[in-house]
Parts: C-alpha cells; sequence; structure tokens
C-alpha cells in the first residue's frame, strides 16, 4: 500500500469513527414525535381510516352589544334538524373575510354551531390593523355570553373557543382578564400571539403573555414548522409552563408548513396546507366534543 493510499483509508477510517460517535449536525424533533400518542393501531394493523362527520351548512346574520357598539356577527351551523355544540371564533388581524370565514364554516360542516364574531367592523377597524384596541377584548368575552344565550345552547353552560393568529390572544384575555373560564370548557387556537401585540421586540420573540399561565381549561395549539420565530418560541415555552403545572395543554408542529394553512388562498396552497389544515380540523372536533360530553 503506497503512502498516499495509506492516508485516505486513514482519513476515511477517521470520518466514519467521527461520524459514528456525533449526532448529525442538525435534528429536528417536534413535540408529537417524543411520545406518539397519535398512532392508531386501527388505521396501522386492519387499515381503518375515521370517516369525520360531515354536514352542509347554513348562516346567519346576528348582533350583540357591547355598550352603544354593535357587533355583527355570523352564526354557521349544520343544517337539518336536531341540537349541535355551540362554539366561538375569533378571527385574527384579517378580520373576517373571504378566506377566514371558511374557518369556522368547516369547524360548523363537523356538527357544531359556530358563532363568529366580526370583531373589526364593529369598531370600524381596517384589516390587517398594527395597534391593539383593548376595547376588542370585552367585544371576545361577550361573543362567548351571547353564544351561551342563543336557543341552540339552551342546556349547554359552557362553550369552547377556536381561534387563530392574534385571535388567540383576543382569546386569552377573554378567558383570563375578563374571567370567561367558566364559561370555557376549551382553548384552541391556530399559530396564536401569546404576547401583547404592542409589546417590545424582545418580549415578542422571548416571552409570553403571562395570561397564558392562568388558562386552567384544556389547550391545544397548531402551527407549522415554519412559523415566524416570534411565535414557535412563546408557543412552545407558554405550553411547556402549562405542562409543569399539570395543565391539559398540547401543541402540535406539522412538517413543511408555514402561517396560514387553514386558510391559504389556493394559488399558493400545498398538499401539506391541505394535510395540516384537515388534521387539525378533526382534533378540534374530537376535543371540543369530548370536553363539553364531560
Amino acid at each position: 500500500m503506497n503512502a498516499r493510499l495509506a492516508m485516505a483509508c486513514g482519513l476515511l477510517a477517521f470520518a466514519g469513527a467521527a461520524a459514528a460517535a456525533h449526532e448529525p449536525w442538525a435534528t429536528i424533533r417536534f413535540p408529537q414525535d417524543e411520545q406518539k400518542w397519535w398512532w392508531d393501531a386501527d388505521w396501522w394493523q386492519r387499515g381503518q381510516m375515521p370517516v369525520p362527520d360531515n354536514h352542509p351548512v347554513q348562516s346567519r346574520a346576528a348582533a350583540y352589544r357591547n355598550g352603544e357598539t354593535e357587533i355583527p356577527v355570523e352564526i354557521f351551523s349544520p343544517s337539518g334538524r336536531g341540537q349541535f355544540p355551540v362554539v366561538v371564533f375569533l378571527h385574527g388581524r384579517r378580520g373576517l373575510d373571504e378566506l377566514t370565514r371558511l374557518v369556522p364554516l368547516r369547524l360548523a360542516a363537523r356538527g357544531f354551531t359556530v358563532v363568529a364574531p366580526d370583531l373589526f367592523s364593529g369598531r370600524f377597524i381596517d384589516k390587517m390593523p398594527v395597534r391593539h384596541d383593548a376595547a376588542l377584548e370585552d367585544d371576545a368575552a361577550l361573543a362567548i355570553d351571547f353564544a351561551l344565550a342563543l336557543p341552540e345552547a339552551r342546556g349547554q353552560p359552557r362553550t369552547c373557543v377556536v381561534s387563530h393568529t392574534r385571535g388567540g390572544y383576543y382569546a386569552l384575555k377573554a378567558l383570563v382578564t375578563k374571567k370567561r373560564q367558566a364559561k370555557t370548557a376549551c382553548y384552541v387556537s391556530y399559530y396564536p400571539h401569546w404576547q401583547h401585540p404592542e409589546a417590545p421586540e424582545a418580549m415578542q420573540v422571548y416571552q409570553y403573555a403571562p395570561e397564558v399561565d392562568e388558562l386552567e381549561v384544556p389547550v391545544l395549539v397548531f402551527f407549522g414548522e415554519h412559523e415566524q420565530y416570534q411565535r414557535y418560541r412563546p408557543i412552545l415555552t407558554g405550553i411547556e409552563s402549562l405542562r409543569a403545572k399539570k395543565r391539559d395543554a398540547r401543541v402540535i408542529v406539522y412538517p413543511g408548513v408555514g402561517r396560514g394553512f387553514d386558510f391559504r388562498p389556493p394559488e399558493v396552497r400545498t398538499l401539506a396546507d391541505d394535510l395540516a389544515a384537515q388534521d387539525s380540523l378533526a382534533r378540534t372536533a374530537r376535543l371540543i366534543r369530548a370536553v363539553l360530553e364531560r
């Protein structure tokens, strides 16, 4: 063996030993991979797939008042006879428009009456606001009262609140600051803003709002692997804090998915968006039924 060949073999052996001794330079682990609670033996061993409830949906306009302000509401409900649990949907910065209204509609198609207030229209706020109007926290809390006062909610003592983006902050304030947890059975949110929208940058990136620690109802949060860091870190840290307090809290991170997967429009939509949206919707429906039937 000549010197050059011997050196090459030595380098390969060293590289192989180094690779065996060290983990890959980057690893990706999601919360659901630590404990595979999602495992479905019926699917894996017998090929059985769960069939979701599917209902045609109708909607109607309504409104409730906060003092002199009238907040318009769209109520989505399954067509046909029967009583369906009433839940609340709180929109985010985009408002309740042609894309985001599909979110409560799809939830209603699972067999729920969904109360979706248009918080911005009631106060003549343009979509995508930068500033936070604290009055919206009261409007969001009153949406819970309004939902439980509907005829469809007769005999239903509590509701669930589903939200996305900044609506997650409105919901947080409604439950904790405005003291609506006694009327709420669960908190579900898609990539929520878990910090005051006008807090300094360092707080946006490294801290979650203190109200998160006061959540006592079951919490379910979804976001994509490519979510912005100022949402990603506070959500994971907040969920860890709740679990340390022995609260029922879970976060699901979808690989290959970013912001807006539940309403991203068709021209930029991907298969991963649809898979995440359908999976999260099915999990939301199961949680709501479970907690409202307790």
